[in-house]
């Protein structure tokens, strides 16, 4: 069977979608995302996403991981499935979505999309780390802030935080921080592609949410400067809680083929 594809990118962070409308797609097929996600033997992605039918919002949004396993939400997916359906007609410029972690509502201008994301409402500081946090944003994540995070070896850090006993069994996300006169850097490694990613949307928005903690803001905006690109997170800080968080940046179509499954 021949499967039409589309390939997209949020500031680095790649993904095929595929429209499954009709549901053809055999996703129950681990083996087969896995496959079209890898670089070297199928059309290489961090990710894989589904757009299907839903009666309770323009579309529903099924995201898959680089390693083929139903994952998360994905910020960055997020606001390229966006982007596809508004070319397919599916949605307008400002329109919603189911995703694993509820319903999301997002605005297009052009290439920039903005995506609302859940409320957080607890971020935990490390109890051996004291300026190291663990937060949920639809994804786990855990953010470092850290110097000179250019020079890092990545790959070595995360693996420390991600094996440890602590996130070893569910898996979390790491991020690298570096803040510096408000110029706020980051870099990423993500489970499920359990490599570095250029981008990650909910990284970003946790990145942000930590540096809001840590210089007391409770509305703003924070611009973050990922591997691949510039995003910014907007946000209101009530009762504790973070709300109207919005992920902003941009997302292209890279190219549209076939491939035999």
């Amino acid at each position: 069977m021949k499967i039409v594809f589309y390939k997209y990118q949020g500031t680095g962070n790649d993904f095929v979608i595929i429209d499954n409308r009709e549901l053809i797609f055999p996703k129950e097929n681990h083996a087969l995302i896995h496959q079209l996600c890898d670089r070297k033997f199928g059309i290489g992605a961090d990710g894989l996403m589904l757009l299907e039918n839903t009666p309770d919002s323009d579309f529903r949004m099924v995201y898959y991981n680089a390693d083929g396993n139903e994952s998360t939400m994905c910020g960055n997916g997020g606001r390229c499935i966006s982007a596809f359906a508004y070319t397919l007609g599916v949605t307008q410029e400002k329109g919603n979505f189911i995703a694993i972690d509820g319903l999301h509502q997002f605005e297009i201008n052009n290439d920039i999309v903005r995506l609302q994301m859940i409320d957080v409402k607890e971020i935990k500081q490390d109890s051996i780390v004291a300026d190291d946090y663990v937060l949920f944003t639809g994804s786990p994540h855990y953010v470092s802030f850290r110097s000179d995070i250019d020079k890092l070896d990545i790959i070595s850090e995360a693996h420390k935080i991600r094996y440890n006993e602590t996130f070893s069994k569910e898996g979390i996300n790491v991020n690298f921080v570096q803040a510096d006169n408000g110029k706020v850097q980051m870099r990423t490694y993500e489970r499920g592609v359990e490599d570095e990613t250029l981008s990650c949307g909910t990284g970003t928005v946790a990145v942000a949410l930590c540096f809001a903690t840590q210089n007391q803001l409770e509305k703003g905006t924070v611009d973050i400067q990922t591997p691949g690109g510039q995003l910014a997170v907007s946000f209101v800080l009530k009762n504790n809680t973070f709300t109207e968080v919005w992920l902003e940046g941009a997302a292209k179509q890279v190219f549209e083929g076939t491939i035999q499954i």
